[in-house]
């Protein structure tokens, strides 16, 4: 089989400025990305500082084929406050420009709040008629940029952390085509990705590739944890996936640049070999 396009989250290197990361991130062969919105990172705030990253990933030859939006617990765009919503939406809304502006095709968003637990049912219905408002205009907004709105489907212990609520949320958005990002180590800790790929196969556009050991969020390389990855790459060839496979990985403490992207290079490696097994 022709092997997927595999690319590397810059989130693994949140806390550095983006600036100076590309040209090793290039160097190391890949040549797609997706961008991590971290203020440290990349303030996408800061037009001038957005434009000149664009420019940066033009002249290197890499595409970003993603931005991940912002998430924290301010930007709740479920809240029963409008004002909190409005402030939420005005915040995903400016990612997108932003998106645009480095010539982004991707915007991949969390549905929901950094939020844990369910509410009662009346205000659990409540909140999720405003995420599919306020996903709504989002959406409207991306279409108008020329960019791609994506869902993630969040942690387990968080509000709209099943894949069934993202799925009613997908099917609430009317002003234009979405698509979903399936985060494999989101849906392992669910005890959902047995399904998940099949639920979501419609729709699946990214991939976010990390590994666990079916206890926290690790973010670990593929082969690192307890996810069988033979298994999983077969069940994305047999659903027809021709999306970008994108490793989103933690560094480990003290790691340098270099270090980060030998490990980032084998899990690449071991996805192809795995890929290869199946022709």
């Amino acid at each position: 089989m022709t092997p997927w396009n595999i690319g590397l989250s810059t989130g693994c290197f949140y806390s550095r400025p983006i600036f100076d990361v590309l040209g090793e991130i290039r160097d190391s062969g890949f040549e797609s990305i997706e961008v991590c919105s971290f203020p440290a990172h990349l303030d996408y705030h800061d037009k001038d500082a957005v434009a000149r990253a664009g420019e940066k990933l033009r002249s290197l030859g890499i595409r970003p084929v993603s931005f991940h939006a912002p998430f924290a617990d301010k930007i709740d765009i479920t809240d029963l406050d409008p004002a909190v919503r409005a402030a939420a939406v005005h915040e995903l809304v400016f990612a997108c420009d932003a998106a645009a502006v480095m010539g982004v095709k991707n915007m991949v968003l969390h549905p929901g709040p950094e939020r844990e637990g369910r509410p009662p049912e009346h205000e659990f219905l409540d909140r999720m008629k405003n995420a599919a408002q306020s996903l709504n205009i989002v959406a409207e907004r991306c279409c108008k940029q020329g960019v791609h709105l994506v869902l993630e489907n969040m942690l387990p212990h968080l509000l709209f952390g099943h894949i069934n609520d993202m799925l009613y949320l997908l099917g609430s958005i009317r002003n234009c085509e979405v698509g979903a990002c399936l985060d494999t180590g989101h849906a392992f800790l669910a005890r959902e990705l047995g399904t998940v790929v099949h639920k979501l196969s419609g729709h699946l556009h990214l991939v976010h590739v990390n590994d666990n050991r079916g206890d926290r969020d690790e973010h670990l390389a593929p082969g690192e944890g307890h996810i069988d990855w033979a298994w999983f790459v077969y069940e994305l060839r047999r659903c027809h996936f021709n999306g970008t496979l994108i490793l989103e990985l933690s560094s480990r403490p003290n790691e340098s640049t270099a270090d980060m992207l030998q490990r980032a290079r084998w899990a690449r490696d071991y996805l192809i070999n795995l890929m290869a097994k199946l022709d």
